[in-house]
């Protein structure tokens, strides 16, 4: 792999963050360097913590990785800071609040103990054993009132045939 300078790796990050959103394919066909090269770039970047999108989507389309990076990113700044930082990266204040939002909703919901995890897995497991049981009596009764519909069809014939004798 050939060695490129810290200026054309800067201008790549700037090529593919937020507010430009320009795709590896075209930065590798304008620059000359390998795609492949470029997603090493990128992977190394979004690991180090910095918010660079893994496609050209919208930034409602990004990852939760990318969003929860963001909001975290974005916790102690002032309002001057945090219209900057949107400036900067393409996205709007209600974005990063519903965003925040979500992240802090994912986390309200309480964690069941492991004896609750293993009351109702029991309690599923009683209950695909009732519906098995009950698929079964269904099943059942499904067959004998397909017998009795062919005993009546049957004792009908029967009747018609017997009338029709007697009459002739």
């Amino acid at each position: 792999m050939r060695p490129y300078s810290e200026a054309v790796k800067a201008d790549v990050r700037r090529r593919v963050s937020p507010r430009h959103r320009q795709s590896v394919a075209e930065i590798a066909q304008e620059l000359g360097i390998h795609v492949i090269t470029l997603y090493k770039w990128r992977k190394a970047w979004r690991l180090q913590g910095e918010v660079v999108p893994a496609t050209q989507k919208e930034p409602e389309g990004r990852s939760a990785a990318d969003k929860l990076v963001v909001v975290l990113e974005t916790a102690g700044l002032n309002d001057t800071e945090l219209g900057a930082y949107c400036r900067e990266r393409g996205l709007f204040p209600e974005q990063l609040s519903r965003w925040r939002q979500a992240a802090t909703d994912a986390n309200a919901a309480p964690l069941l103990s492991m004896a609750e995890q293993k009351e109702l897995e029991r309690l599923r497991a009683q209950d695909q054993r009732e519906i098995k049981a009950l698929k079964k009596k269904l099943q059942r009764k499904e067959k004998a009132l397909a017998e009795a519909a062919a005993l009546l069809v049957l004792r009908k014939k029967w009747e018609a045939f017997c009338l029709e004798d007697a009459e002739g």
